[in-house]
């Protein structure tokens, strides 16, 4: 902390407010908070200029509040922060609040996530029915909704008030579920700790997240540690948390981040039966529990029992039979003459039949992606030059990155698409980066796939580019096989982006035959996009799983806006794992020729 800031205390003199312990992301939340409260009044221009800035502070790679400590002017060189929104930092980094924020909740006292929560529900919607109608929680605008009041507000009618009472009960759905991207790098920093901590000999992640699910609910963690240090492990958990939530001697519930994190600790030599009873799913156990039984073995969290004679009741197979295994988690398969299982695969999808017969895939990992071939620059809605992606790519590791900026088209804000007139003077300036680059740099363009199935770019600007990949952004309800085949059978589309336009815990976008989808794409040479961005996931393991046993090529792209964002593409691998995707299924798994040649 700089001399001329100052630590808030309470009437104790107790320190109320400590700026050390602010991140980034919860920097960059009062920003988009802002955006939102300023939309919400029809302030023009400034909502846009707030979320870049809270794009740019979410994803700068030092700590914003430790930059405000040694010089408090140096934030605003922060890219698109600039001094006025840098001051608003400053502020709340000194006083724990910022004034003009306070004001606009005070002017709009809603609550404003969940709200726009709501799919069709944005900040301008927010603002509207608190003026006409009072609405200021969930509850006030699913009443509103029921009595059909909405409905009688200008610009409004029956059919949106319908969508928003509909699309309620999948807000409602979504509430207490946390996106992967968000929860899995507080599992990480969790399990991280935990490891270093004296009395913890092992530690891992189980669950859902585990698993690699989408969303989550809680993090749960599983340490094992001698029975008379349980509760000094218990203890090394807790000095980690920002709130108790309840503890005993071998659990504990805390809050670390604004995330719920459970804990368990076993022995030593239970920790492999326990970590693979924990991780799941629940489906997976109970298929691999019958498999076992059928075999003489009964398997629990404290191990696997042999209940071959008929005297041993599989239920006390704790006390009455001999132990098997469980040390290890490897050790619960082996018993049984079966592989390890990755957890992704452990839905009760198949993988118990398939590891008796032998014909587990092969899943891709992260070490085997090799490019990019969905990126955006500052050229449409992007944040940084051709030039910064192209070696923010080098630098990942790829050999090689697609440029692939908007283009204009439905459900693009205006201005932010490019024109054709505009696709061809950026492939000029591609090209010029391609040749001096480290790595093979692609050109192409995301387009728009319309209600119909057309997209929105002409065919002979398309046939120019080497990447076409087509997305919808419009229209995101409702059944659309046909739609998306149309568009995956349009002959300059490479690929088909982020196919449901789906957004988690926002939206749940369209609905598709992924069987379908997946032979139309292996028909025309096309690939299907898992968009690894954490807020999409899409497509999903399920549908990867149908896509490529109908023959599909699938590519893992991180969409990124950003260089940090190539991190994300870890989030798009595991959800290949979760759809059994091999190296071979990937596009972005082949070398550059071969990438090529199936583009061309």
């Amino acid at each position: 902390m700089s001399d001329d800031q100052t630590e808030v205390t309470d009437a104790d003199g107790e320190l109320a407010f400590d700026p050390t312990g602010v991140s980034n992301d919860e920097l960059a939340g009062l920003l988009y908070e802002f955006a939102d409260r300023l939309e919400a009044q029809d302030v023009e221009y400034k909502p846009t200029a707030y979320r870049r800035a809270a794009d740019n502070v979410r994803d700068y790679p030092g700590s914003i509040a430790g930059l405000a400590a040694q010089d408090p002017e140096t934030v605003e060189r922060v890219d698109r922060v600039g001094e006025a929104i840098a001051e608003k930092l400053v502020e709340y980094l000194e006083t724990g609040e910022i004034e003009e924020l306070e004001t606009l909740r005070d002017e709009l006292p809603v609550q404003m996530d969940d709200l726009t929560a709501v799919e069709g529900v944005g900040p301008k919607t927010v603002g509207t029915l608190y003026r006409n109608l009072g609405v200021r929680t969930l509850a006030d605008l699913e009443a509103a909704a029921e009595a059909g009041e909405i409905q009688k507000v200008k610009g409004f009618g029956p059919k949106t008030e319908q969508n928003i009472l509909d699309n309620i009960a999948f807000a409602k759905e979504a509430r207490g579920r946390e996106r992967l991207g968000n929860a899995r790098p507080v599992a990480d920093r969790l399990l991280e700790a935990m490891r270093d901590a004296e009395p913890v000999q092992q530690a891992e992640v189980a669950g859902s997240i585990r698993r690699w699910r989408p969303t989550i609910g809680d993090v749960d963690l599983l340490v094992a540690a001698d029975p008379d240090e349980a509760e000094d492990a218990v203890d090394a958990f807790l000095d980690l948390a920002d709130e108790e939530m309840q503890s005993g001697t071998t659990k504990a519930s805390a809050r670390l981040d604004g995330q719920q994190a459970d804990l368990r600790v076993v022995a030593p030599d239970q920790f492999g039966s326990a970590l693979q009873y924990f991780t799941g799913s629940k489906e997976h156990n109970v298929q691999l529990r019958n498999y076992a039984l059928d075999r003489g073995v009964s398997l629990n969290e404290y191990g696997a029992f042999d209940v071959s004679d008929p005297d041993v009741d599989p239920g006390d197979a704790r006390d009455a039979g001999e132990r098997l295994a469980g040390d290890t988690e490897e050790s619960m398969y082996d018993v049984l003459d079966l592989p390890w299982m990755p957890p992704e695969i452990r839905e009760g999808r198949g993988e118990v039949e398939a590891a008796a017969d032998g014909t587990l895939p092969e899943v891709v990992a992260e070490g085997d992606v090799r490019g990019d071939l969905h990126v955006h620059t500052e050229w449409s809605d992007g944040r940084e030059t051709i030039e910064s992606m192209a070696q923010g790519a080098a630098d990942f590791g790829h050999d090689y990155v697609a440029i692939t900026d908007h283009a204009e088209g439905p459900g693009v804000v205006a201005g932010m698409g490019l024109t054709p007139e505009e696709l061809r003077e950026q492939q000029e300036a591609v090209a010029e980066v391609d040749a001096d680059a480290e790595i093979d740099v692609f050109h192409g363009t995301e387009t728009n796939v319309d209600v119909d199935g057309d997209v929105s770019t002409p065919d002979d600007v398309l046939a120019d580019l080497d990447v076409v990949i087509a997305s919808p952004h419009s229209g995101l309800d409702g059944e659309a096989t046909n739609r998306l085949v149309d568009a995956i059978e349009h002959p300059h589309v490479d690929v088909l982006g982020h196919p449901s336009g789906r957004l988690l815990n926002e939206r749940s976008g369209l609905e598709f035959d992924a069987s379908r989808i997946g032979e139309a794409a292996a028909e025309n040479g096309v690939a299907l996009e898992i968009n690894a961005n954490p807020a999409r996931l899409d497509l999903w393991g399920e549908a990867v799983q149908a896509a490529v046993e109908s023959g599909a090529t699938i590519v893992i792209d991180t969409d990124a806006h950003s260089t940090a964002e190539y991190a994300n593409v870890r989030y798009g691998v595991h959800t290949a794992r979760r759809g059994w995707a091999e190296p071979a299924d990937v596009l972005n798994t082949w070398d550059p020729a071969d990438v090529r040649e199936f583009l061309l």
